[in-house]
């Protein structure tokens, strides 16, 4: 068998990708190849996904058809091997009382009497990055995936570099500041933390630019021609019509970092992609591929234009988005011709050893902290690095204002709504403490609960505002249900099945009505019938009366066995609860 090495990795991607797939197979995972694309030459992505959960899915890139598969196959380790397949997801009952919740070497610290963060979480450093002013508590720090407040806070264990000290940090925190940044696996221990390392500096220095709206010197023509692949794949865009730019977003050879920008004058936009590698090439060529993953040329339109507004550039929601998508704002200046640095033709490049030593030298030079979890539990290594100060995606004060967990102490009244007979001013009430407790009218209550409910209910597209129609509609108070049925058609209908959207016509058609006390109800049926279908016009009037005010949601037992979404996750999670259970026994 050929075997292909590549920059960066430590074995041949060949023997990566048989290694991978026979282990997700003896693991129990059926992984499917769901799309491939090859938009221009030396770029190739591919999106797979688990035949039995497709929420469980991942994407691979590269400069030829192997290294995308090799990517997507290591991601998905990434993703297993950390449970960030189930980061926004409740686990249910059984596990959060189970053994463990997330790992067999987790440790629990109970809730206080005065609810204090508990000792023993976190270290001086990070307690003084989290929460300055000493106003945490131990409740906000419950994690989502169990909800189970009589255990207490989760804590997973960190190794910290600067003493090899173990540190353990809540998962509440991993999961709402961090998310995915700074995960990944490899074929060794080296490859997978130099990977990881690279992705915190590749995102900590592409927010700054964007945020200080930083000018960055091209690469000379005369470095780009040592990447004839690469050079191949931008004169392809370019000859599409997408004029490129490619910088060093090095800072002054401070960072291994690389950003390419392609323009699309077509529609007057362009989309800023980075990368980071301590190989210049490797890092060139991951920023060229990670602009087109998962993108053909004709899906090269939804971006941004260029802006001068510097303010709303820098903004942490426009920080967020790229961290999304990539479809954020852009300053002007990035593209100005006196850069602010100059180009640096630099070389972090040795073995993956000494890359790893390389790298932690540039935190060490900037006095950040470094907290590795190391997992092996799979058969692959992986690992999850934080830098407190570099690698956050989201803010510490989102504990306080945006917090996963917001929601689990609803979860069991929300769910019991449907086919529920309260009185009525018990609904109005709800709406009350929905309002009070600040939850934004356009949050999606399957997200807020921690449910994957599939498509195929009205859970799936209901948001908190809509919620409000219903148990205003419940509640008897027929001028708020008008006020968040309207509210409702305008900003959610967009995502309503036909049907769905019918309902919310007849029921508003019917609202209005009940404001009219001349006009009799039944003088219009016939005529409503014809416009509405019969079905509409019953389940819109169940609604006014308030006998079935929450269409279209049905009755969830507290198994959640009416989301099959989220039962074949909890399946998908069982294996990855053996595995470990097996590992650590040993």
């Amino acid at each position: 068998m050929t075997q292909t090495f590549i920059p960066g990795k430590d074995a041949a991607l060949e023997d990566s990708i048989a290694r991978f797939q026979q282990k997700l197979l003896d693991l129990g995972f059926h992984i499917e190849e769901a799309s491939w694309l090859n938009p221009v030459p030396n770029v190739w992505s591919v999106h797979i996904r688990d035949k039995e959960c497709a929420l469980c899915f991942t994407n691979g890139k590269g400069a030829t058809k192997k290294a995308a598969l090799a990517s997507a196959l290591g991601e998905y380790f990434e993703r297993l091997s950390t449970n960030y397949f189930f980061a926004d997801f409740w686990l249910g009952e059984t596990i959060a009382n189970g053994p463990f919740v997330h790992y067999p070497n987790e440790k629990w610290f109970p809730l206080t009497e005065n609810d204090d963060v508990p000792e023993g979480l976190l270290d001086a450093r990070l307690r003084a990055f989290y929460d300055p002013e000493n106003e945490l508590t131990g409740s906000q720090l419950i994690d989502l995936q169990s909800g189970n407040e009589a255990r207490g806070v989760c804590g997973l264990p960190f190794t910290r570099q600067s003493d090899n000290q173990t540190v353990y940090i809540p998962m509440n925190i991993i999961g709402n500041l961090y998310v995915s940044n700074g995960m990944s696996a490899g074929n060794t221990r080296n490859e997978a933390r130099v990977q990881g390392l690279s992705e915190v500096f590749e995102r900590y220095v592409k927010n700054r630019i964007i945020a200080e709206s930083i000018s960055l010197p091209e690469i000379p023509a005369e470095v780009m021609a040592r990447y004839p692949a690469v050079m191949e794949s931008i004169a392809t865009l370019e000859a599409e019509g997408f004029p490129i730019f490619a910088y060093d977003g090095s800072l002054g050879g401070k960072y291994p970092v690389i950003c390419v920008v392609l323009f699309n004058p077509a529609n007057g936009t362009c989309f800023a992609s980075f990368g980071a590698h301590p190989d210049f090439g490797v890092a060139l060529e991951r920023t060229v591929t990670e602009l087109l993953q998962g993108r053909g040329l004709k899906d090269l339109d939804v971006f941004t234009p260029p802006t001068f507004d510097d303010e709303e550039v820098a903004e942490h929601t426009n920080l967020e988005t790229h961290f999304i998508d990539s479809s954020g704002l852009i300053s002007w200046d990035l593209f100005k011709q006196d850069a602010d640095y100059p180009f640096t033709d630099w070389s972090f490049s040795g073995t993956t050893e000494e890359e790893f030593a390389t790298l932690m030298a540039i935190f060490a030079a900037e006095d950040k902290e470094v907290y590795i979890a190391d997992y092996e539990h799979l058969g692959v290594y992986a690992c999850r690095i934080i830098v407190p100060g570099m690698s956050d995606i989201y803010p510490a004060e989102d504990l306080w204002l945006a917090n996963n967990n917001m929601g689990s102490h609803l979860r069991e009244t929300l769910l019991s709504l449907p086919g529920s007979a309260w009185n009525k001013e018990d609904y109005l009430n709800l709406i009350e403490q929905l309002d009070e407790e600040g939850f934004d009218d356009f949050t999606r209550v399957r997200e807020l609960l921690g449910l994957a409910t599939g498509a195929d209910n009205g859970w799936y597209t209901l948001r908190v505002g809509e919620l409000k129609a219903m148990l205003a509609l419940a509640g008897g108070d027929l001028e708020q249900a008008l006020i968040w049925t309207e509210w409702t058609m305008e900003f959610n209908s967009s995502v309503f099945s036909p049907a769905r959207a019918n309902y919310y016509r007849c029921l508003q058609t019917l609202l209005l009505l009940s404001q009219e006390d001349a006009r009799q109800p039944l003088q219009y049926l016939n005529a409503f019938i014809k416009m509405y279908g019969t079905e509409a016009v019953e389940a819109a009037s169940a609604a006014l009366s308030g006998e079935a005010a929450f269409y279209g949601l049905p009755a969830v037992d507290h198994d959640l066995q009416a989301f099959p979404a989220h039962q074949s996750l909890l399946k998908a999670y069982d294996k990855l609860q053996r595995a470990k259970a097996a590992y650590w026994s040993k």
